[in-house]
């Protein structure tokens, strides 16, 4: 039976940010990191669309979702520059406030944390699967192996995208351990609408704000791009959104089309058109996407108030979302009320949960992993000094 200070179930984001963080504080404590993937960190290496946003100075506690999102702000503390530590690189921000390593290139993130960690004599054991954590701690992987840890964290993800490891099998050994499992759903995902009104939009890509509202009940709003497909909806708008309405039902989004221009610019510009003589399906050409102009007065009919009123409102009913295949993250997870603030369990001694395998989501534009940098580190300040 191999024997190590820390035995780290998960290789990606916080996992990773964990084992380095450890091994800063004391080279000595010995370390292995578990993986279900034939490459470490592969999920980090393709965030971002593969350019790696890390973080984003626009932080504050509403960037956070679930049970757990109180524990995130604490975590943190605003401290949107805690990843810069962890990487051998020089990182800059967008207009947005998204943090990217200078040469967009996530890969290069996953690379850097690895090549120190190898440098410090972190062992690894991909790919395998740990099947059980006994108190003790005992872990049994899926070949057999068996390994002793007097320190356990759990880095395991949540259940979105398998293609990266994270089927949502592993919570199991949470729940053995005595911890609950709250509701899971898909977060930062496309959403299925009826697609009614934009089955000719398919492809086209326009700049709105978009609101969702449960029943009348507004439950936010985003800005950004939302792209029409054949299913629905997509773009960084929806997956903000996303987070708010992935586990409700009667939800409807309210699109803005040209946010940024009033009512009244909008209905003097349609009055110019008919007095130059345009036909009422081309009132709005040149104010917005044809198809999409074309649309909005197709679902309008020939009152110009109705026109601006539907570019204003265009609705769109929810009637589900692509699943967790397509999520970028997982809303939902381990109950963080079981979980104290230096990330250490409060049912089991020495066990620690990070990262998204806790029920704490953030929003597109790099909170999550921001969150998962965040709590592995302060994990590791944990682990360092109890050992």
């Amino acid at each position: 039976m191999q024997k190590y200070d820390v035995a780290i179930v998960g290789g990606g984001a916080s996992g990773l940010a964990c084992a380095l963080a450890l091994k800063r504080k004391n080279k000595n404590i010995s370390v292995v990191v578990i993986d279900s993937c034939e490459r470490l960190g592969k999920k980090l290496a393709a965030t971002g669309n593969g350019q790696g946003n890390v973080s984003n100075s626009r932080l504050s506690p509403q960037n956070y979702h679930g049970g757990g999102a109180a524990l995130a702000d604490k975590i943190i503390a605003r401290n949107y520059k805690l990843p810069f530590a962890l990487f051998n690189c020089i990182f800059t921000e967008d207009s947005e406030g998204r943090i990217y390593p200078s040469g967009r290139q996530a890969s290069a993130l996953a690379d850097s944390l690895l090549r120190e960690l190898n440098s410090f004599g972190a062992h690894f054991v991909n790919p395998a699967r740990v099947t059980s954590v006994k108190r003790g701690f005992v872990l049994t992987l899926s070949d057999g192996l068996v390994f002793e840890a007097k320190k356990v964290v759990l880095a395991c993800g949540g259940k979105a995208q398998k293609q990266f490891g994270t089927d949502g099998s592993s919570y199991n050994l949470a729940q053995s351990l005595g911890h609950k499992l709250t509701p899971l759903s898909p977060s930062l995902v496309q959403l299925k609408t009826d697609t009614t009104h934009t089955k000719t939009l398919k492809g086209i890509r326009a700049d709105c704000a978009v609101t969702a509202y449960e029943g009348k009940i507004p439950l936010g709003t985003a800005r950004g791009d939302v792209i029409f497909t054949d299913y629905g909806v997509s773009g960084n708008a929806i997956f903000k959104i996303s987070s708010l309405v992935a586990d409700r039902k009667n939800i409807t989004l309210s699109l803005e089309f040209l946010p940024g221009i009033s009512r009244e610019e909008i209905l003097a510009d349609i009055e110019k058109k008919l007095a130059l003589g345009y036909p009422v399906s081309e009132l709005l050409s040149g104010t917005l996407h044809n198809q999409i102009g074309r649309a909005i007065i197709k679902r309008s009919g020939q009152n110009i108030q109705a026109i601006v009123n539907t570019l204003k409102n265009f609705t769109l009913p929810v009637t589900g979302t692509l699943g967790f295949d397509y999520a970028q993250v997982t809303h939902g997870g381990i109950d963080c009320s079981d979980i104290g603030e230096d990330m250490q369990s409060k049912l089991v001694n020495g066990l620690y949960l990070i990262g998204e395998y806790v029920d704490v989501d953030g929003d597109c534009g790099g909170y999550n992993l921001l969150w998962a940098f965040a709590s592995g580190v302060r994990a590791a300040q944990s682990i360092a000094e109890g050992l």
